[in-house]
């Protein structure tokens, strides 16, 4: 049984999709860029908004990016409220089933630390998180084991003792470069083969699967 869970949030706690899609798709319209396919926007779910956009547009300069960043965070406050995120299937009953085992949880997110507590406490999840890592805690953003090593650190717990589950393969790349074992979800923004390739140890269809490994 291991002794800590790292979350992301955005595709594996929190059904994030269709506001952020629709936020990066404004953002992209405001600033005169071809609106890109849902699928594509997506695809950028887990980079920072700012490597996001560059992956996006090709030749986009950083600070340009930043600009777009700037603006996306604007909308998304006004996106959230029109478009409500929920947390997924049995999510709520599976943290509270996995505090009752003592497990100690926290989450890993790219998400910035205001937005990210936001939903944290929307979703009234705060008496079961033990810690929140979110953008502006890290220098290094996924995949890099910046945040995973940060928890584990101020948790006192090591990485043979620690479990990163994530819906996209830099979650589970950061899980790995930290030496932790990692699981995928399938029913965010990534497929079951996208998570295999990426080196899952584990992979799960519902979230309340991690009660059963």
């Amino acid at each position: 049984m291991k002794k800590l869970f790292i979350y992301d949030f955005d595709g594996t706690i929190g059904d994030t999709r269709l506001t952020i899609v629709t936020t990066l798709q404004a953002t992209l319209h405001h600033y005169g860029f071809e609106n890109l396919s849902n699928d594509t926007c997506a695809a950028t779910i887990g980079l920072t908004l700012e490597d996001a956009f560059q992956s996006m547009v090709e030749g986009l300069s950083r600070d340009k990016a930043i600009e777009m960043a700037a603006y996306y965070r604007i909308i998304f406050e006004d996106n959230k409220a029109l478009l409500r995120p929920q947390p997924f299937p049995h999510v709520i009953d599976t943290i509270r089933a996995v505090n009752e085992r003592g497990i100690i949880q926290t989450i890993a997110s790219s998400r910035g630390n205001q937005s990210l507590m936001d939903f944290v406490n929307d979703m009234q999840l705060t008496p079961y998180i033990s810690m929140v890592v979110g953008a502006n805690d890290v220098v290094n953003p996924k995949p890099h084991p910046e945040a995973v090593i940060t928890i584990m650190e101020r948790m006192k717990v090591g990485a043979k003792d620690t479990l990163v589950i994530g819906d996209m393969p830099f979650d589970i790349m950061m899980g790995a470069n930290a030496h932790c074992d990692t699981c995928g979800v399938t029913y965010g923004n990534a497929t079951r083969q996208q998570l295999a390739d990426s080196g899952a140890t584990h992979i799960i269809d519902d979230f309340q699967q991690l009660l059963e490994l």
